[in-house]
């Protein structure tokens, strides 16, 4: 089996020679890391969502087991909270430790000495639970008829993507899309037809949406785009392009072709708030609302008005946001920011080459 298939499992305990013997016992069927206290297997955690198993001893220093395991089951992260936790219990830990390790959410025990036999037993178990847990997860946040995210994806999605533009600073733009008066639709065409052009307009806006984009559909025929570093005027383009796609959505009622009526609004949350999925979600509505009540066709919020040209006040990645989105793996952001980026560095490549010319005279 190649390495990069094998569970990943964590190991915490400060003693070395533990953590060798569970590196050794665990090494030919898991991929093992360790760490020496409860902070650094926390920060592990943080950064390695692909960690199925978390084995941990009580007695540490810094960070001890029991704050360990509360700190993980009251993590806001639904992946981290869940995580089975083993607790290696020595000969000084009594039942009362036992009990209260139990009721902070310990998924199991297991005893020092440990054999290879237990340990891998132990793993095995745990880690396949939590494969089947993940994989059930993933199927709850997918739209069976689009294959699309649902809503439930796309609040998991907002709030990570409003952290992380929060921390780095950069803009986020949030476009939803819905047909117009669809029950008047759906009563007129059936519901074969009005699923068809449902799964239509899925495939017209996979088309036009960005690899770092987030795609639901977050109602019955409501779609939503999270749009990572596009400020007002980026979303409004990308409306641009999603309309001329939806343009081609036409069909037929009593003899006559009929464009799909779309209602659409935009909003860029100000970051700097620390805005919730929720909060977004009502201020989304609103303005749907409002959409609804003008008619079809109708676009509102920031950038709808304006025109393809960046907006003025939309702020460009800087080079400090640029190398703290590439350290956090978002790679495509950074190379559509590419020509902001070398029109902030002209000035300085133009001194350098000034400075350059002047030493060569003098």
């Amino acid at each position: 089996m190649d390495k990069s298939d094998k569970p990943l499992l964590l190991f915490v305990d400060d003693s070395k020679v533990m953590r060798m013997a569970a590196d050794k016992m665990l090494g030919g069927t898991f991929q093992v890391e360790v760490a020496e206290n409860g902070v650094q297997a926390w920060e592990m955690i943080c950064h390695n969502p692909a960690i199925s198993v978390v084995f941990s001893d009580l007695a540490m220093p810094e960070m001890d087991g029991f704050e360990l395991l509360k700190t993980i089951r009251t993590s806001d992260e639904e992946g981290i909270a869940g995580l089975p936790v083993i607790i290696v219990t020595g000969a000084e830990n009594d039942e009362e430790a036992r009990a209260e390790a139990l009721r902070l959410g310990g998924t199991d025990f297991i005893s020092k000495p440990f054999n290879s036999t237990d340990l891998l037993a132990r793993a095995r178990a745990h880690a396949n639970y939590q494969q089947e847990r993940k994989e059930l997860a993933k199927q709850a946040m997918i739209d069976p008829l689009t294959r699309l995210g649902n809503r439930r994806y796309l609040q998991h999605r907002m709030k990570q993507e409003l952290a992380l533009a929060t921390r780095q600073q950069y803009p986020l733009s949030v476009v939803q899309l819905e047909v117009y008066q669809f029950n008047q639709l759906f009563v007129q065409l059936g519901k074969r037809r009005t699923d068809m052009l449902l799964m239509k307009m899925a495939q017209s806006l996979r088309s036009v949406v960005r690899k770092e984009d987030s795609l639901a559909r977050s109602s019955v025929a409501q779609f939503t785009v999270l749009l990572p570093s596009a400020g007002p005027s980026g979303a409004a383009r990308f409306v641009e392009r999603m309309l001329k796609v939806s343009d081609k959505l036409a069909f037929q009622f009593r003899g006559q072709v009929q464009r799909l009526p779309l209602s659409v609004v935009i909003h860029a949350p100000s970051l700097h708030t620390g805005m919730m999925p929720r909060q977004v979600q009502t201020i989304l509505d609103e303005r749907m609302k409002e959409a609804r009540r003008r008619g079809p066709g109708t676009v509102l919020g920031e950038g709808a008005d304006t025109s393809l040209s960046r907006d003025k006040d939309t702020p460009a990645l800087t080079i400090e946001q640029a190398l703290s989105l590439l350290r956090a793996g978002k790679t495509r952001v950074v190379m559509n920011a590419l020509p902001d980026l070398k029109r902030q560095l002209a000035p300085l490549l133009q001194l350098m080459k000034q400075s350059a010319r002047s030493q060569e005279t003098v």
